[in-house]
This record gives C-alpha cells, structure tokens and sequence, in this order.
C-alpha cells in the first residue's frame, strides 16, 4: 500500500486509526474456549466488528509466539482473514525484529514474502546493515523504533549525544534518512511522549508515524494530532486493549466497536479542524 492509499483510506474513513491485536487466550470471554481456534475466533469477531472505523490493524506477534505453533496458525489466519475480506487494511506486523544482514534478510522473506504483510515493526538497534534487507520489498514499509512509550525508553533512547546537542533516539532518526525515504519508513513514537513530536517532526516532517499509547496508556490523542500531525495526516494511532478488551462477554464485539468509534469521532473531529476532510 502507497503513502497515497493510506492517506485517501484515510479520508474516507475520517479516521486514523489503527487496532492492535494483542489477543491473549487468557483474557478473551470463556464462552470463546470452546472454539476450535479461539484466538482466530476472538480476532475474526473484532476485525468484523471495527473494520469500518479503523485504516489498519496490528497483530503483536508475542501474543501468537506465546501459544506455539497454535499461536502462530491463528496469526496467518489472522493476517489471511483481512486480506481476503478488508483489503482496503494496512496490516502492520508487530515482531520488533532486527539482526544481522543474513537474518534479516530471513525475516523480510517471511513476512513480506510469506505472510505479505504490508509492514514490519524493526528494532534499529544495530544499524543500517540489520534493516536495509527490510527496505528491499517494493510497496512493503518498515517501522523502525525511534521514541517509545515504556518507562524504560529513558534508558538509552533519551541518552544525551553530540555533545548534548541530541539525543539518541534524534540519531536514529537522522541516520535512517540515509536508508530510505517517507514513502519506505515510518517510525514508532509513543503517545506518552507527544510532548518530543515537535523535535520528531523536525527531522521527519513527512514520514507516518506508529502512536501507540492512546487509550489503556492515557496518552491524549489531542497532543498528538497538535505536534504530529501532517499535510497527509502522517499518523496512525494504535489503541489495543482499551478496544478489543472492552468486554468480556458475549457483547465483546460491540463494546469493541463502541470503542472504536469514539476514537473514530475524535479522529474525525481533528481531521476537519486541520482541513485534512471536509465535514
């Protein structure tokens, strides 16, 4: 999927909103145990239910690894359902990976040749060598980690350099403008932090941004359309289990889409205020 896809999703949609599919067999409704794949059970409902108010989906894979190879047949499946029946989604697989040039090459093979996932979150950990394999796949995008929203993302990515002129995660993102372009790479910025998407937007004006944090992390939504916001929206804001967790009963799907909607609202009210769709 182009920047241009996304963007008239977008705008068709007045929303930008991403749902992340971090299902765990041990919070989803009973009733949904006896299933013979509950996990894809659980998914299909959610993805039905919300796929009207929201332009992508993010499956985090450690919730599928977790169950074993049970696990990761619901993540296909997953992947596989809303290809076939919403093809208009961008599907983001959360796998976090990154490794030395032979191995990611492995796991660009897999996911954007295998599974075809339209993108890739990446760790950049250990530089251009573990994520150009990534940037070889025409249409595919990678998302490279720049500034989370963890309590731990002080640690290293806030870390002074140059002098204190920068701060690492300021690096990152400089450096990975030699890699590739706004039309190859997004970046993950925590809503925890939209108080630093000015200095963001100042090294990536153009590029989409991955905003989880809204929603079970009270990251405000408001912020981060004020400093994130750009001429092609650039943001797609991931809410997890504030959606898909709304409910444990047989009424999880609605609660789900009750959820999604509001956000959707907000979406849209921020999207015509910025003039990015009429009303």
């Amino acid at each position: 999927m182009t920047r241009d896809e996304l963007f008239e999703n977008i705008k068709r949609k007045k929303s930008f909103l991403c749902v992340g599919l971090d299902t765990d067999v041990r919070k989803i409704p009973q009733f949904l145990l006896d299933e013979d794949d509950p996990i894809f059970a659980f998914n299909k409902r959610i993805i039905d239910a919300t796929a009207h108010l929201c332009v992508a989906y993010k499956p985090n894979l450690a919730f599928y690894e977790s169950m074993g190879s049970f696990g990761l047949q619901a993540f296909e499946k997953t992947v596989a359902y809303i290809q076939s029946e919403y093809p208009d989604q961008f599907i983001i697989a959360d796998a976090k990976r990154g490794d030395i040039g032979n191995t990611s090459d492995m796991y660009a093979r897999s996911f954007f040749e295998h599974l075809k996932v339209d993108a890739l979150t990446v760790a950049p950990y250990m530089g251009s060598d573990s994520v150009l394999p990534f940037l070889k796949y025409a249409g595919r995008w990678v998302i490279l980690l720049a500034l989370t929203s963890n309590a731990g993302a002080s640690d290293f990515q806030m870390l002074p350099i140059n002098g204190g002129d920068e701060a690492l995660f300021e690096r990152v993102l400089r450096t990975s403008t030699e890699w590739g372009n706004s039309d190859q790479l997004m970046y993950v910025v925590g809503a925890t932090k939209a108080d630093m998407l000015e200095r963001v937007r100042a090294i990536v004006p153009d590029a989409f941004l991955l905003v989880p944090g809204v929603g079970s992390q009270n990251g405000s939504l408001e912020d981060v359309a004020r400093f994130g916001l750009n001429s092609q929206c650039g943001l797609l804001v991931n809410a997890s289990r504030s959606i898909i967790y709304a409910d444990n009963t047989e009424a999880f799907a609605n609660a789900a889409a009750a959820e999604a909607e509001a956000l959707r609202r907000q979406m849209a009210e921020i999207l015509i205020k910025n003039k990015l769709i009429e009303a």
